[in-house]
């Protein structure tokens, strides 16, 4: 600053100066005058274009920009420039770090397997993540500073938000649930800043399926077990208490011994999806011959249709070229003599049942058991292959099934690679084939 005053009284000692040996007395006045006017004017062109620079900042220039019209102005106004331009760089900089960790912070949420959505005080959606439009529904284009409530309208929700308890979650259905395939979501709010929230969303249909197949399956157990259970507490009270003829008596063993079975086998399957669900994947190691699979499950399925049809069914078996299949013998055998007598025991007398072996063009191996039943709603076609789903629960009693044998199918199929296709119409019988792949598949 006292530069600037010694500049100011140099300027005007020169202007006096000049003044008073051009015109003596009366020209120092017109010589102060003059240099002070053009000490005033350069002072104000500095500062014009000091103002020129500030405005464009302020004007948003970009940094490059900004940076390159710094004017270049001896003095205290040099000076001035020097410090502001520090500042707008420190400025800058703590501004591009902060954009930086907000990117960051956006791309965390962003990549987080959870829905979020971010609520200003009023409600309004401010940003949201991609899994967020997915359980919701949200255009981004479109629905950003909507009102959450005019764009999820199911009625717990809005209860939920205007409660503001949010101690707990709220299940609603998804934006894409329909009545063949729900979706169920878990949203939970938290408040944050001044009146704002935060919205997570969970996708829990697959929890809650697997929380309802296990109720199912406590449910379907319990029931499988009490009904042979308490037939033979019956019959054993029976025996115990009343004097039976020899022919009654041998009768009421019978049928004891049939429902013992019958236990005896749900306990062995119910052993076998554990084991399968347990154990580590089979090798392509084991070799067996197909031929000799088949006619495993001919003598079984042939016996099997003694005992179920008086009349006998129409068998045919075509073990087709002769190959091998890699994996465990126990269970490929366990698989496809469960889709054989599924067939035997859905197919009324004098039906067709026709079992084969086919290769196919790309190397796979097919097995196939095709029947002449009544075959099967399309409905109930996803469901065959869970634990103790049944379409006609008298009828897979009545025959001897337990529910369990396409799920040990279905475990065995995917132990091993291979792939499950059910198609079937009402009334034109069903077909069930398991498709090998061609690593564990040779042809001899």
């Amino acid at each position: 600053m006292i530069n600037r005053w010694l500049v100011f009284a140099a300027c005007m000692f020169a202007g006096g100066g000049l003044g008073l040996w051009a015109a003596s007395e009366h020209g120092l006045v017109a010589g102060l005058f003059a240099a002070a006017v053009a000490w005033l004017a350069i002072d104000s062109f500095y500062v014009s274009r000091l103002l020129r620079w500030l405005r464009g900042e302020q004007n948003n220039d970009t940094p490059a920009v900004i940076a390159n019209a710094i004017p270049h102005i001896p003095g205290v106004w040099g000076e001035t420039i020097d410090r502001v331009r520090r500042l707008l760089k420190d400025r800058d900089h703590q501004y591009w770090e902060s954009q930086a960790r907000l990117d960051e912070f956006l791309a965390a949420m962003q990549a987080s397997p959870s829905g979020v959505v971010l609520l200003d005080a009023q409600g309004r959606i401010e940003w949201c993540n991609h899994i967020a439009t997915q359980h919701f529904g949200f255009d981004v284009q479109r629905d950003m500073s909507q009102h959450i409530a005019n764009l999820v309208r199911e009625p717990a929700f809005n209860t939920y938000m205007s409660g503001n308890d949010f101690s707990r979650d709220v299940v609603i259905p998804g934006s894409f649930s329909t009545p063949a395939r729900p979706v169920k979501l878990s949203v939970h709010a938290h408040a944050y800043g001044k009146g704002r929230k935060l919205l997570l969303s969970r996708d829990i249909t697959a929890v809650e399926l697997a929380d309802a197949m296990r109720r199912d399956f406590v449910a379907n157990v319990s029931h499988e077990i009490r009904t042979p259970l308490t037939v033979l507490s019956g019959f054993i009270e029976t025996l115990q208490t009343l004097p039976l003829k020899e022919p009654e008596r041998i009768r009421y063993l019978s049928l004891m011994a049939q429902q013992s079975l019958r236990m005896q086998t749900l306990v062995n399957d119910l052993l076998t999806l554990s084991r399968l669900e347990g154990s580590p994947f089979p090798e392509a190691n084991g070799w067996m011959t197909t031929s000799a699979l088949l006619a495993q499950c001919e003598q079984e399925v042939r016996a099997l249709s003694q005992v179920l049809a008086p009349q006998g069914h129409r068998i045919e078996f075509d073990n087709g070229p002769a190959c091998e299949l890699a994996g465990v013998q126990a269970e490929l055998y366990s698989a496809m003599s469960n889709l054989v007598a599924n067939a035997i025991r859905y197919t009324p007398d004098t039906g067709l049942v026709r079992v084969s072996w086919k290769m196919l063009e790309d190397g796979r191996g097919e097995f196939k058991v095709k029947d002449s039943g009544p075959g099967i709603a399309p409905e109930h076609l996803p469901r065959l292959t869970e634990r103790f789903y049944r379409i006609d629960r008298s009828r897979s009693r009545e025959t001897g099934g337990t529910g369990l044998g396409l799920a040990i199918v279905k475990h065995v199929a995917q132990r091993h690679g291979a792939e499950l296709h059910i198609e079937s119409q009402l009334g034109q019988g069903s077909c069930f084939s398991i498709i090998f792949p061609a690593v564990r598949v040779r042809q001899l």
